[in-house]
């Protein structure tokens, strides 16, 4: 029987194999580690270079919620949804990312950049005067809003102000 030499092979090959994918998983940053749910904060939101970390999602600074994740650059669900994408010689990590804005907190909003926490001050552009759970409802939003953002999955209204 030549069995234990084939098994030896496989076995070989399933190291091999896992020994690829553990460096993979080493090389790829804390946030394109993250996993369906987890949440994110951004630490630099430049357009052409944005870092960030994962954070507990009860934490104001948690600004995105991990919606879904790809290995290859794919169509989230709408428009609704920020993208981050991360490409390293060995493939592509691909995400669909859910605002998570918390209520009385202030954020920086420089235009094609992702949303950043930030300190109600000069630093912030936005703050969120009220998250509206279940509606999309831009009338929902108390007097004093200036702008809103929605999210239709799960249906979320963000009531937007000056800080």
């Amino acid at each position: 029987m030549k069995f234990p030499g084939a098994l030896l092979a496989v076995a070989a090959i399933a190291v091999a194999v896992a020994g690829c994918s553990a460096v993979d998983e080493a090389s790829k940053t804390e946030v394109a580690k993250t996993k369906v749910g987890d949440c994110i904060n951004i630490t630099n939101n430049s357009p052409t270079d944005t870092q960030g970390e994962t954070i507990d999602c009860a934490s104001p600074k948690a600004v995105y919620q991990v919606f879904q994740t790809f290995d290859k650059e794919t169509a989230c669900p709408s428009d609704d949804y920020d993208t981050y994408t991360e490409q390293r010689p060995s493939g592509t990590t691909f995400m669909c990312l859910t605002l998570n804005l918390k209520q009385d907190s202030c954020y920086n909003d420089a235009g094609n950049s992702p949303y950043k926490w930030a300190e109600c001050g000069p630093d912030a552009t936005i703050k969120v005067l009220e998250r509206v759970e279940g509606t999309i409802d831009e009338m929902e939003c108390p007097e004093g809003t200036n702008a809103f953002d929605i999210l239709n999955e799960p249906k979320t209204l963000f009531c937007l102000g000056k800080p």
